[in-house]
């Protein structure tokens, strides 16, 4: 049988895997190699992600670009999260076979109209509608300087989307992304394909716990604000203990935790104590204000979590509406909040949850649909 090669371009360095995009990537990309696909990687370097060999594990190659964070990039008729990433020397790595090329993000693709691709087979992964996020971050942050940021941005983004139809394949991270990707391809291939993540099993523990989880990235506006209407519209009225974890908690949020002897901040916990604060929770609670992409976070929650409570957007066609209690308002989910306190999670509520994940976001599976897709 011939061996099958595939380029990927990835807006980032997948390793560690600790969030959203590259763990899509990185687990994507073990996946893959499992199923004996020959992967010549590319990453852009930048933020202090180093170079690593645990890439070299599953990857025929590995690629690194410095990521080009001048004014010229900054000036550019193309949005800087794409000019930035731009590089000759991947365009012509990229030029010298004829393998399919996977773009993630719409941050890696700033070679996929290039002519010396037209004859290659180029994929697109959607994790985001791009222009949507950067256009909510916009409404969140309260800096003007990266407000306006934010909102060049979503102008750019929104007019630099129509790049896509040069992609012969387009794979969607929700069904919600998969419906409006339809709408405005027309005339593209687009497929519905969860993201890839880093749960093999559910592992969820019986009983109770004693307090309520919110868990994220809270450097960034959009996680920030969730934990800033977690604190003050729904538990500073209520006596159960809420803790916040995540990467780079803002002044902002500590100060508001401080006022609180029921809510508490740990940041930057590792792996190990991020899955153990989920696995022990009574309730894991996920709110968002953007109803963009796929959360993996809530894929981590139900993987390992007991009760798990979010509001409708965080759930945003993931067909995992059936696993969740949900609360859109601030008195909405301080309303369900005693119930789930006074219950035990039961087994038959483990195996409920194994069987529907199993079914909807096995890695192995999808990792065969990709490939058939693909080849």
């Amino acid at each position: 049988m011939a061996e099958k090669h595939l380029h990927i371009i990835s807006f980032d360095v997948p390793y560690p895997p600790n969030y959203g995009g590259v763990i899509d990537v990185f687990y994507k990309i073990k996946a893959l190699h499992s199923q004996g696909i020959k992967i010549h990687l590319h990453c852009t370097e930048y933020a202090g992600r180093n170079r690593t060999t645990e890439l070299d594990k599953y990857c025929e190659e590995v690629h690194y670009y410095p990521r080009k964070m001048g004014i010229s990039s900054a000036l550019s008729h193309k949005p800087y999260i794409v000019s930035s990433r731009r590089s000759r020397a991947l365009i012509q790595t990229l030029a010298r076979d004829d393998h399919p090329i996977l773009f993630e993000g719409l941050h890696s693709c700033n070679y996929i109209s290039d002519k010396r691709l037209r004859k290659r087979k180029k994929i697109y992964r959607e994790s985001n509608i791009e222009h949507r996020y950067y256009f909510n971050l916009f409404k969140v942050d309260r800096n003007i300087r990266n407000k306006l940021y934010f909102l060049i941005a979503s102008f750019k983004l929104r007019l630099y989307q129509n790049v896509l139809k040069h992609s012969d394949l387009m794979l969607a991270v929700s069904q919600k992304d998969t419906i409006y990707l339809k709408k405005h391809f027309r005339n593209n291939k687009v497929f519905y394909m969860p993201s890839f993540h880093a749960n093999e099993n559910v592992s969820i523990k019986t009983g109770k716990g004693t307090y309520a989880l919110y868990h994220g990235n809270i450097e960034v506006p959009e996680n920030a604000h969730a934990a800033e209407f977690l604190i003050n519209e729904v538990f500073s009225g209520l006596d159960y203990p809420l803790i916040i974890a995540g990467m780079n908690p803002p002044e902002l949020i500590r100060k508001l935790a401080e006022r609180y002897d029921h809510v508490e901040i740990i940041a930057n916990p590792d792996d190990e104590k991020m899955f153990s604060l989920i696995q022990n929770a009574q309730v894991n609670i996920l709110v968002t204000f953007q109803a963009t992409g796929l959360k993996l976070k809530l894929l981590n929650t139900l993987y390992r979590g007991r009760f798990c409570l979010v509001n409708q957007k965080m759930l945003n066609g993931t067909r995992l509406d059936d696993l969740c209690l949900i609360g859109d308002t601030a008195g909405e989910l301080r309303s369900v909040l005693p119930g789930l306190f006074s219950k035990e999670f039961s087994a038959s509520e483990i195996e409920r949850r194994r069987k529907v994940l199993m079914e909807r976001y096995s890695n192995e599976s999808n990792a065969e649909k990709l490939i058939d897709l693909v080849f």
